[in-house]
């Protein structure tokens, strides 16, 4: 025998229509951070490549240092925006299989301005502090 949880419960349609808006917005804002992060030329080219240039020119050990330094915060912050977009496919998914704005852990409704300001929230703030806390509190 199968028991539901609130979480199984669909969210009902009339909850629904502002997400999908917020949802695309979220992901062309994602998009576009992406995108000039790439068109700056960080996807592409290597970390040796980037700062050859800037070495060809007598600079002192700190300057390269900081160019190093710029150039990996730049490629976490890429791929924090990956991790994001991801976020946000995931959150489409949900829209469509009726879960969106329920709490993943506890099955609450999420919300109305949690949702406006994080789009792609899985949780409750109460237990978003706690998946920021416990690792591994829900994959």
């Amino acid at each position: 025998m199968s028991v539901n949880t609130a979480v199984d419960e669909p969210v009902p349609q009339a909850e629904q229509p502002p997400a999908r808006p917020r949802l695309r917005a979220e992901l062309a804002r994602l998009r576009a951070v992406r995108d000039a992060l790439i068109g700056e030329g960080l996807a592409e080219e290597s970390e040796a490549a980037s700062v050859a240039e800037a070495s060809t020119i007598d600079q002192h050990q700190a300057d390269l240092g900081t160019e190093t330094f710029e150039r990996e915060r730049d490629q976490s912050l890429l791929q924090d925006i990956e991790h994001e977009i991801a976020d946000v496919r995931r959150a489409f998914v949900r829209l469509d299989r009726g879960s969106y704005g329920r709490c993943e852990a506890g099955g609450t409704r999420i919300p109305d301005v949690r949702l406006a300001a994080v789009p792609a929230a899985r949780f409750c703030l109460e237990h978003q502090a706690a998946a920021e806390a416990i690792p591994g509190f829900v994959t």
